[in-house]
């Protein structure tokens, strides 16, 4: 019996170390659960300030499903995070970011996940951006809303609203030193409309946040567009008293030549009768000027005010900032359809 007891309680201990042994191992592929991944950025052709891209996460070949990736920027030798999407169900993403003038190298990073670990993009890609590229402008919310994109249709009479938002660059706000202002105006407008941006002018701070990169708060403004309809009537010109002032301005400087010519009758008949003449050119020539304006406001008075003209009109929405050296300027347009 001692001999069983002994036996078994060696297999005991056996057991006892082999699961100890074994569980710090189990631990270890635990923490090193995270599966490798490969990030891929591929780059479009660059328009103007906004470059389009193309990203992809796989892991061992399958593509890598939810998840955020950075894209980060070396510009001008000073890292900037530019953007920041979400990849789809396919593993994939394709965000646009707006670069200011200079060099850039891009990059993304894959920021992992419980299941998946981090990866970046290699090589970099390099973009040289040569315009001016501080902030884009675009309109948008066109009320009231048309079949047509970027169309608004007014009746005359009628108002409409569209927003206007200013996007900075991340890589321009990270050089400012102080707030930039930015002025909002419109051109293109048909005769008898206006348009007025609330506020005018908008402010790009310094410091631009983080949640501000992917377009989520750039500053905007209301823009009101107003057309205007034609008057029903005429105005009613002043009856009465008007006719007194045109006969003294006859009769007054006539009364005094006709006294002169009568004093000057005496001597030289030849005078008096130029001054006769002089004096009708001069009352009748008084008269014309001095009545005609006057009887056409008393008899036919103002025309009615006409309606904003029926057409269609691309209006040009303009977002201008100057730094004391140097103007730059955005624009965008929409079309106003006024029936």
């Amino acid at each position: 019996m001692r001999g069983i007891n002994r036996r078994g309680l060696r297999l005991d201990l056996v057991a006892g170390l082999i699961v100890a042994l074994a569980m710090p191992a189990l631990s270890v592929v635990a923490a090193n659960a995270q599966a490798a991944t490969t990030t891929t950025l591929t780059a479009g052709t660059l328009s103007t300030c906004s470059q389009p891209l193309t990203i992809a996460v796989t892991s061992g070949g399958t593509a890598v499903s939810g998840g955020t990736v950075a894209i980060k920027d070396t510009f001008n030798g000073n890292p900037v995070t530019v953007a920041t999407v979400a990849l789809s169900s396919s593993g994939a993403a394709s965000p646009t970011v707006d670069l200011s003038a200079g060099t850039h190298s891009l990059t993304a990073v894959f920021a992992g996940s419980a299941s998946y670990q981090t990866s970046t993009s290699t090589p970099a890609i390099a973009v040289t951006v040569a315009a001016e590229c501080e902030f884009s402008v675009a309109v948008s919310n066109l009320t009231p809303s048309s079949t047509t994109a970027n169309t608004i249709t007014l009746t005359p009479g009628q108002s409409g609203s569209a927003t206007v938002t200013v996007t900075p660059s991340v890589e321009f706000t990270s050089t400012l030193t102080a707030p930039m202002y930015v002025a909002i105006s419109c051109s293109g407008l048909p005769d008898g409309a206006t348009c007025v941006p609330t506020p005018e002018n908008l402010s790009i701070s310094a410091t631009t946040p983080e949640s501000c990169l992917n377009g989520v708060c750039p500053p905007t403004s209301s823009l009101l567009i107003e057309t205007y309809a034609a008057s029903s009537a005429s105005a009613t010109p002043p009856q009465g008293k008007g006719s007194a002032p045109i006969a003294w301005a006859i009769l007054l400087p006539g009364s005094l030549c006709l006294g002169g010519l009568a004093f000057g009758a005496r001597r030289r008949r030849w005078l008096s009768r130029f001054m006769l003449l002089a004096l009708l050119g001069f009352v009748t020539a008084l008269g014309t000027t001095g009545c005609n304006p006057r009887y056409n406001y008393l008899n036919h008075g103002p025309q009615p005010n006409p309606a904003t003209p029926a057409g269609t009109y691309t209006v040009t929405v303009t977002a201008q900032t100057n730094n004391g050296v140097t103007t730059t300027t955005h624009a965008t347009s929409f079309v106003l359809v006024v029936n």
